[in-house]
């Protein structure tokens, strides 16, 4: 099992940034860590995704705005989210996936972001 705790949420103007962190309760194991989020009505999508070594996968949607991080030692992955849009809003969950192919979830936070 995993734990997953994610915060940084909130309300930002369009325009504005925001730093999503997310503590993992271990990272022995863990392969890929990254962000997806939910959207009212809408599926769960990718946002960004971390390998171990550092290699890093975004949504079109993400590319060149969003940045993701990892520090293996503190057990944790942030999402930098900079020139952020109404369309980001959305429930941000962290996500990981071990090497045995097990994935967990956080409970997520929520990013507002008004026009």
């Amino acid at each position: 099992q995993v734990q997953l705790v994610e915060s940084g949420g909130g309300l930002v103007q369009a325009g504005g940034s925001l730093r999503l962190s997310c503590a993992a309760s271990r990272t022995f194991g863990i392969n890929t860590m990254g962000w997806c989020r939910q959207a009212t009505g809408k599926q769960r999508e990718l946002v960004a995704g971390i390998t171990r070594g550092g290699s890093t996968n975004y949504a079109d949607s993400a590319k060149g705005r969003f940045t993701a991080s990892r520090d293996n030692a503190k057990n944790a992955v942030y999402l930098k989210m900079n020139s952020l849009k109404p369309e980001d809003t959305a429930v941000y969950y962290c996500d990981v996936m071990t090497g045995k192919g097990e994935g967990y979830w956080g409970q997520g936070t929520q990013v507002t972001v008004s026009s």
